[in-house]
């Protein structure tokens, strides 16, 4: 269940109630009694708790494109005089 923000038009209190999804909005300050309007707000992010979940693990993947440029670059690469005459 959801928790719902609102504001007293009349003393200006805010509070916070936990409700369900499909329960009327409040309409009455449990401070003063006054009428009050539900606010929208942006919410709270996930909060994981417990083992198996890191930081980590959603992390954003690298640049592909310079990853892929660092292989090309290692597959161009020439030998060096000392590579060539272990060969021989």
């Amino acid at each position: 269940m959801p928790t719902y923000e609102y504001l007293c038009d009349d003393c200006h209190f805010r509070f916070e109630e936990f409700q369900s999804i499909t329960a009327d909005p409040l309409k009455n300050c449990p401070n003063c009694g006054g009428s009050v309007q539900k606010l929208i707000s942006s919410g709270n992010g996930f909060i994981f708790k417990g083992s198996g979940f890191y930081i980590t693990d959603y992390k954003k993947p690298k640049d592909s494109s310079k990853r892929d440029a660092k292989k090309e670059d290692k597959k161009e690469k020439k030998p060096t005089a000392s590579e060539t005459k272990n060969t021989e």
